[in-house]
C-alpha cells in the first residue's frame, strides 16, 4: 500500500504578520482537503518565528507568537537565533509554556546538561500504518552567546551524530528542523546519509522545489512568510520504506486572506501597543532630536550611555539606528521600542589605534553614511553619521571638494597608532565585513541580554523626572 504524507513548513516569519493571514488560509484549506483525502498533514516551524522589532512580539516577550501558532495547530517548530540569543534566560524558558505543539531542540541545554522542560531532543511521529517518522531539531550554535546568556548550547553536527546513533534502530525515515543554514544543511546531506528530508532556516534561502544532496531533500521557505514550503512523502507502508519524496513552495502574495486571522492580529497589536505605552520610563524636559546624518543630542546619549555600560575608553555608534526624536514630556516603553527596535547588543572590542584610525576614516565618508543596511540585526534603513564618545576629530575641506579628517584625539590626546584601545560599539559591528578590524578582532566582549533600547530606558530614568 502507498501512502501520502504531506509536510507543510514556514521558517524565519521574523514577526512579519502581513502575511500570516494568507498562511492561516492555506493552511486550513489544506488540512481539510487532506482528511478528505485521508492523507496525512504535519504543520512546522524551522525558527526565527519571533522578532522582537515587532510590538506583538516586543510587548509579550513571543508569546503572543505561540499563540499564532497554536492557533493553526503546529505540530512540531524548533527555535532559531531570534528566540535564542534575544531574549533573557528567564523569558526563553518560559516562551513555550502554554505551547500545544512540540519543540524540538536537540542541541540545546542547561548549565547542569539537562535540556529544558519545553524542549525534546527529537520525536518519532508514527502514522496509522505504523511507519515511523524520526523528526530532530536543531539550531545554530552561537556558543559565545548562548553561554552569556545561562545556556549551554553544543556543535549541532556532533549532537546530530549522536541522535541518529540513539533512534536509528527506532524509525523508518529520518526529518531534520535544522535553524543552522544552508551552508550547514548541505554538509549535513554530504556527512549524513540517513538524513531523508532536511527543512532548513536561518540564511532565508529559497529551494523552489528543494535541492538534492545523494540521499537528501533539502528544503526552505525563504523569509517573512513570502512562502510555504510542501514536501510529498510517498511511503510503502508494507514495506516501512520512503520510495519518494518531492518538494515545492507556494509563493502567499496572491493567496486569499483569513479575515478572522486579521482581526486576531488587529487586536493583539492594540493590546500591544496599549501595554508599551502604558510602561512609561520617565519624563524628560527638552526633546532627545535624532538625525541620521548629523551629530545630535540623541546620538551623543547613546554613545554616552554606550561607553559607561560597556567600560569603554571611547564609543562609537551610528546615528541610524536611532530612527526617530523623542518630543519632550513622557518618555514610554512604546517610544524607545519604535525609535530603536533593533535586537542588537552592546559589546566591547579591543584593537591598536592604526586600526582604529582606519575605521574612523571609513566611517566618516558620505558613501558609509548612506550605506543601506539589511541583516545583522539592524531594523533601520541607512548606516548614518558614526558618532563617539572620548573621540574628538578635526576636519577641512580641501581643494577637491570633499572634507577630510585632519587630526583624531582620543580622551584629548593625539591617537597613538601602537596602543590598544577598547571600544564600546554594537554587536552589528562585529558580524559581517563593514569593518574587518571589529570583526576580526581576537577580544571581545557582548553584553546580554540587554538592547540598546534597554540601555536608553536606563538613561533616560536617570536624566528624566521618575512619573
Amino acid at each position: 500500500m502507498i501512502e501520502t504524507v504531506h509536510i507543510y513548513h514556514t521558517n524565519d516569519l521574523h514577526s512579519h504578520f502581513d502575511r500570516w493571514p494568507k498562511i492561516t488560509k492555506y493552511i486550513t484549506e489544506m488540512r481539510q482537503l487532506h482528511q478528505q483525502n485521508k492523507e496525512e498533514m504535519l504543520l512546522l516551524d524551522i525558527g526565527d518565528h519571533i522578532d522582537r522589532f515587532h510590538p506583538i512580539s516586543e510587548a509579550s516577550y513571543g508569546k503572543t507568537n505561540v499563540k499564532l501558532l497554536n492557533q493553526l495547530q503546529y505540530d512540531y517548530a524548533t527555535i532559531g537565533n531570534n528566540e535564542g540569543i534575544t531574549m533573557s534566560y528567564e523569558y526563553l524558558d518560559s516562551l513555550y509554556k502554554e505551547a500545544e505543539f512540540k519543540v524540538l531542540l536537540a542541541n540545546l541545554f542547561d548549565q547542569n546538561g539537562k535540556l529544558p522542560s519545553w524542549a525534546w531532543p527529537y520525536d518519532i511521529y508514527v502514522l496509522p500504518s505504523g511507519f515511523k517518522i524520526g523528526i530532530i531539531g536543531l539550531t545554530v550554535h552561537y556558543i559565545g552567546l548562548y553561554k552569556l546568556l545561562g545556556w549551554n548550547i553544543k556543535d549541532a553536527l556532533a549532537v546530530l551524530r549522536e541522535t541518529l546513533e540513539e533512534i536509528k534502530d527506532k524509525t523508518d525515515m529520518i526529518l531534520l528542523m535544522s535553524h543552522l543554514g544552508i551552508n550547514e544543511d548541505e554538509q549535513i546531506a554530504r556527512d549524513f546519509p540517513e538524513v531523508d528530508v532536511l527543512l532548513g532556516g536561518h540564511t532565508h534561502h529559497l529551494l523552489e522545489q528543494g535541492k538534492r544532496i545523494n540521499n537528501t531533500l533539502l528544503c526552505c521557505a525563504q523569509k517573512y512568510g513570502n512562502y510555504i514550503g510542501h514536501v510529498t512523502l510517498k511511503i510503502d507502508s508494507n514495506q516501512k520504506k520512503l520510495i519518494e519524496s518531492t518538494a515545492n513552495v507556494i509563493l502567499t502574495k496572491s493567496l486569499p486572506e483569513s479575515k478572522e486571522t486579521n482581526e486576531i492580529l488587529s487586536q493583539y497589536l492594540l493590546e500591544s501597543k496599549q501595554l508599551l505605552k502604558n510602561d512609561i520610563i520617565a519624563e524628560i524636559d527638552e526633546p532627545l532630536i535624532s538625525d541620521w546624518f548629523a551629530k545630535t543630542s540623541f546620538s551623543m546619549l547613546l554613545a554616552e550611555v554606550l561607553r559607561e555600560w560597556c567600560g569603554g575608553d571611547i564609543s562609537m555608534v551610528n546615528a541610524g539606528l536611532l530612527l526617530d526624536s523623542l518630543p519632550a514630556g513622557k518618555v514610554t516603553r512604546e517610544d524607545l521600542h519604535r525609535i530603536c527596535p533593533h535586537p542588537i547588543n552592546p559589546c566591547k572590542v579591543r584593537i591598536k589605534g592604526d586600526e582604529l584610525k582606519e575605521i574612523i576614516l571609513q566611517s566618516n565618508t558620505e558613501e558609509m553614511e548612506k550605506l543601506r543596511i539589511k541583516g545583522l540585526g539592524f531594523r533601520g534603513e541607512v548606516m548614518g553619521k558614526m558618532v563617539y564618545d572620548g573621540i574628538e576629530i578635526e576636519t577641512t575641506k580641501l581643494s577637491d571638494g570633499l572634507v577630510h579628517i585632519t587630526d583624531i584625539k582620543i580622551n584629548g590626546e593625539e591617537l597613538d597608532p601602537d596602543k590598544t584601545y577598547s571600544i564600546a560599539t554594537i554587536d552589528m559591528f562585529t558580524f559581517g565585513s563593514l569593518f574587518p578590524a571589529i570583526r576580526d578582532s581576537k577580544d571581545k566582549k557582548y553584553y546580554m541580554p540587554e538592547f540598546l533600547r534597554d540601555l536608553l530606558a536606563k538613561k533616560i530614568k536617570s536624566i528624566g523626572k521618575t512619573i
